[in-house]
């Protein structure tokens, strides 16, 4: 298990290899499809100290508000990442995003834009929710609740010991595409012998 500390640099990711587990601590943020969309359509400069040289989580997730104003995580599995394929490599690169965490993997252009930026995708695991907001440790803030709603909203979030895998990485490595290879092979054998 390779512990990563957030903020991480450009040099530390690219490190990293397709298969590599890793346990992260520090800050990151999560961010949806409606995210994306607004960065995509606004680059707003007040995500820079945010995202830069941090991680991407792809999440929608529960949350409880206590009384004191405080929030917390009650479950944080994570969401298909395939769509944010039109915007996650234009994303990294133009705030420095080191990595992304998500389920199912990402398409060409964001595989090729890991190669550019020197960044990574983490496969978190589906089906642990509850498990996995147990690493999220204190929610720092959330910003645009009101204008995208609780799934969809940037919450900035410190994580410790929060498991992925990397599934794809800097160096044009994707265990999808390997494993989708294997499996085209498999089947052509099964049905043609």
């Amino acid at each position: 298990m390779i512990k990563l500390q957030l903020p991480i640099s450009e040099d530390a990711i690219r490190e990293l290899k397709m298969g590599d587990q890793v346990s992260i601590s520090g800050l990151m943020v999560t961010a949806r499809d409606a995210a994306h969309k607004y960065i995509h359509e606004n680059w707003p400069d007040w995500l820079v100290p945010v995202l830069e040289n941090s991680m991407i989580y792809h999440c929608g997730p529960v949350v409880k508000k206590h009384e004191d104003g405080s929030w917390s995580f009650v479950a944080a599995g994570p969401t298909t990442s395939i769509r944010e394929e039109p915007y996650e490599a234009a994303v990294m690169e133009h705030y420095k995003v080191r990595a992304v965490i998500g389920k199912g993997g990402m398409g060409e252009t964001t595989l090729t834009g890991l190669s550019k930026s020197g960044g990574v995708y983490l496969h978190a695991i589906g089906g642990l929710a509850a498990s996995l907001a147990k690493s999220v440790i204190r929610v720092h803030d959330v910003y645009m609740l009101e204008e995208l709603g609780v799934p969809e909203a940037f919450w900035h979030i410190e994580v410790k010991d929060f498991p992925a895998v990397v599934t794809m990485d800097s160096h044009g490595g994707s265990l999808h595409k390997s494993i989708k290879a294997q499996s085209d092979e498999v089947a052509k054998k099964l049905i043609f012998g």
